[in-house]
This record gives structure tokens, sequence and C-alpha cells, in this order.
């Protein structure tokens, strides 16, 4: 849709009745456009080891206090199957960032293992990283077909703030990397963090526009929320109450939806750790996608991203217009 930044600015300021206003022009667009089913992804954290170092992830590769754990082969299957079984349509394979050969052949393998045991019939996204060409390429023709790979923030300086100067973390290489997943055929998710230190609402309004300009299929996005013993967090500022980048959450989802009225947008976990309606609401701004967490009880409060994270999903999301056994691929990839 053809709004200039200076209308998305004022959207993304809407209070009390502006504010409902915009949340139900978007469940409309919503509605209109794909449909009031909402798309369950069965989310698989199979790895919480990771090279990168973020400034602001619980799994960062310096942060000591974290229990590393990888599933196993069987552990992955079993999620996969329970998915399967449960007629979620489709599965996330999530972890951290990790480049080694052996990796990129296990989840090669895994993906393959995935689609034999569901006839086919699962859709697998992957949300593993920045990865080379070939890399993502191989893991498309095993079998996945959509990836989301977050971009944190749109803006270089502001990028730069959140990530260590190392050498693994340019802004540049995660351009290169959403370009390389839409030149090797997958639907290309990206997001970003909301009410960071620092963050503007004019950087807010340019991420959106990011999301539009790059012409994303699908989109995860949630408020930032600190995770203790990470230097973000260590170093304070003022992010804002956890309320208000929740609001602005809620804002980002329905204006995103007007924006591109017929991609996928998940309400995604953080939301739930402010609100236990959470994600419920996220829905009733305008997303369509959850994500119930299907990882191994026994390891699933390992992948702690950050403070208070939900490991369970409120039963009445799944009630609501879910449409079970379809993998729920975006339309604007479709029409693409």
């Amino acid at each position: 849709m053809g709004y200039s930044r200076a209308e998305i600015i004022e959207m993304l300021c809407a209070e009390g009745a502006e504010l409902d206003a915009l949340l139900a022009r978007a469940t409309a667009v919503r509605r209109d456009t794909v449909g009031e089913s909402v798309y369950l992804r069965g989310l698989i954290e199979y790895s919480n080891v990771c090279r990168k170092n973020c400034l602001y992830c619980g799994i960062r590769r310096d942060n000591r206090t974290v229990d590393r754990y990888t599933l196993t082969r069987d552990e992955v299957l079993d999620a996969a199957r329970h998915a399967w079984i449960s007629r979620y349509g489709s599965v996330v394979l999530q972890g951290g960032e990790v480049t080694a050969p052996q990796h990129i052949g296990t989840i090669a393998s895994l993906i393959r293992e995935i689609k034999a045991l569901s006839n086919g019939e699962l859709g697998i996204t992957l949300s593993l990283g920045e990865q080379s060409a070939d890399t993502y390429r191989l893991w498309r023709e095993a079998g996945a077909h959509r990836y989301l790979l977050r971009i944190e923030s749109s803006t270089p300086s502001l990028y730069a703030r959140i990530h260590p100067a190392d050498g693994l973390h340019r802004y540049n290489e995660r351009l290169r990397a959403l370009h390389d997943l839409r030149a090797t055929g997958y639907q290309v998710g990206t997001g970003v963090m909301i009410g960071l230190p620092g963050q503007s609402v004019e950087h807010l309004a340019d991420d959106l526009l990011f999301m539009r300009d790059t012409d994303i299929d699908m989109c995860g996005m949630g408020p930032y929320v600190e995770c203790d013993r990470t230097p973000l967090a260590d170093a304070g500022g003022s992010p804002g109450p956890l309320a208000e980048r929740f609001t602005m959450t809620l804002r980002m989802i329905a204006v995103l939806r007007l924006l591109m009225p017929d991609i996928n947008i998940a309400a995604t976990t953080a939301l739930q750790a402010i609100d236990p309606e959470g994600r419920l609401r996220g829905i009733g701004a305008g997303a369509n996608v959850i994500m119930p967490n299907i990882t191994p009880d026994a390891v699933r409060g390992s992948y702690r991203l950050y403070n208070g994270k939900p490991l369970s999903l409120d039963s009445r999301v799944i009630e609501r217009c879910v449409a079970y056994g379809v993998w729920g691929d975006s339309l604007r990839f479709k029409k693409r």
C-alpha cells in the first residue's frame, strides 16, 4: 500500500480510539486478504550453541551460564512426528548460528527425514542464521522452503550498537544473506526488535519500509525483552516500559499488515512474555501465524533468549480459527 513515511510514523503513535481503529482496520485487511485462518508452525529449538555474540541474546557465545545442548536425531524426528500427527502443517527448525560442515550436513539429513516421516506433508521453515549461498541451496534442495533471518534493525548504526564489532556481525553480510535466500527460492522472512535502547519511532518506520522494499514473504518481530547477563541489559539505557514496547509491537504488526496485506505475520513468543494473552492480541492486530513450542521439555528452558520466555502456549490461541494440516504459504510468494 502507498503509505508515506510520515503517515507510518503517525500510525505508530496512535493511542486510545485511534489505536483501536488501527488494529480493527488491520484485522479487516487480514480477513479480506489472507482470511481468518491462523497457521501453526511447530517450533523445534534444535540447539542453543551459537558462534555469534549478539549483545542482547541469552544464548550468545560468551554466556558461560548457559547449559548448552543439541537435540539428537531421534528427538528432532519425534517432535516433527508430533507436529504431523497433530496436523500442525509445518515445523520450524530454529537454532544458534553454526557453520561447521558436520552441522550443515546434519540439518540437510534432518530435513530429508522429516519429509520422509510425514510423507512430504510437513512444511519446513528454517531459522539458523547467516550461512553461505551453497548451504542455503543444500537445505533448499533437501526440502526446506521457508527461512526466517531477522534483520533486528534496518538502521546500520543501531544494528552496530547491538552487535559486537568482531567481524562476525556485519550489517551488509545480513543483507547479503537475505538476498541469497531470495535467489535460492525460499519464502523469505525477516523481522526486528521493538523497543531497543536508542530506537526511535522513526527507526521503526524505516524498519517497516525496509520490509516493504525488500518484498519479504513473512515477518516475525517482537518486543525487545532484556536478558540477564547480556551486555545490552547490563548497560541499562532507556528502552521504555515493557507495556509500551508491547503496544508498539501491536502497532507494528498492524501497520505492516496495511503495508503488505498478503504476507504471513507471526504473533511471536516475546509478546506472551509480557502479557499472558500476548499472542492472542497479536492475532487481533493482524498476525496470522502462531508457533507452538514442541522442543523436548528437558531442554526447553535452556533456549533462553530473554527473561520470562514462556515455555507453553495459551490453548485458546490454538482454538482460534486454526487451519490444520496445511502449509499456509505466503500469498505474496505465490503471486510472485
